[in-house]
């Protein structure tokens, strides 16, 4: 993809994230989902790091390289006439300026980058090595001219034994984040508390992101909780999968 087109893209994602509260951006993980998707009207789509890991038999939480990751986003990415987000999960060990060259040349045009160290034993990044790498993430764009959305988030809430108990922890960090030049945040595992939910989104000024399932949640039930971002992580692969089980099951012997 030319440089020209990717940066349209970008500009285009942002343009979204400003027209639709929420956005949003449906899962995909090969080029068969992306067009299926953007067949359905949906004017942007991300790749998701756990449905991409299970279409290619491998382990999610960095199972694959970065290299492995970037060669199989590029086919989707080229097939389709929308901006395209990837998940990056930890950001497999790179510089924040590696990562975004990486992302840039095979034409993706917003990242979602996570606060758990996969390749560390599963730590959490403290906040300030987060919003560093994530204030990295903004600098190498910038410099790279191309306004790549970045959805920065964190697994505050998932490590946690209650949610609600790090609360302000969590607010802390996604503040802190934002303030680094985070486009959006995302907090994972609240996606089923509407008291945290709103707690999120009235704490900060960009969008928060919520992980949603297509069939099982309801999208006027987001926005009213501020929600401005919506991606399915795995949950639109998982409820497909149920599906095709329900429809072959007649058939199988």
């Amino acid at each position: 993809m030319d440089s020209r087109t990717t940066v349209e893209r970008a500009q285009r994602l942002k343009q979204l994230h400003a027209e639709y509260r929420p956005l949003v951006l449906p899962t995909v993980w090969d080029v068969w989902s992306a067009r299926t998707a953007a067949a359905a009207g949906f004017p942007a789509l991300t790749i998701g790091s756990h449905p991409l890991a299970d279409s290619r038999g491998a382990d999610d939480h960095e199972g694959q390289t970065f290299e492995e990751v970037l060669s199989a986003v590029r086919p989707i990415i080229a097939a389709v006439d929308v901006p395209v987000s990837v998940d990056l999960e930890s950001g497999y060990g790179q510089k924040p300026a590696d990562l975004v060259a990486g992302l840039i040349e095979v034409g993706g045009v917003g990242l979602n980058v996570e606060d758990t160290v996969h390749s560390d034993g599963g730590r959490l990044r403290s906040t300030q090595e987060h919003v560093s790498y994530v204030a990295g993430l903004r600098t190498a764009a910038d410099d790279a001219g191309v306004p790549v959305w970045v959805n920065g988030r964190t697994d505050v809430f998932l490590h946690a034994k209650e949610a609600s108990g790090v609360l302000d922890q969590a607010i802390e960090r996604l503040r802190a984040l934002e303030q680094a030049g985070a486009d959006s945040v995302y907090p994972v595992g609240i996606q089923d508390d509407d008291d945290l939910l709103a707690a999120v989104t009235g704490a900060v000024a960009v969008p928060v992101n919520s992980t949603a399932h297509p069939l099982r949640h309801d999208l006027e039930r987001f926005r009213r909780l501020g929600v401005g971002r919506i991606t399915y992580g795995p949950l639109l692969q998982f409820a497909m999968a149920d599906t095709m089980k329900d429809m072959l099951g007649p058939w199988a012997p």
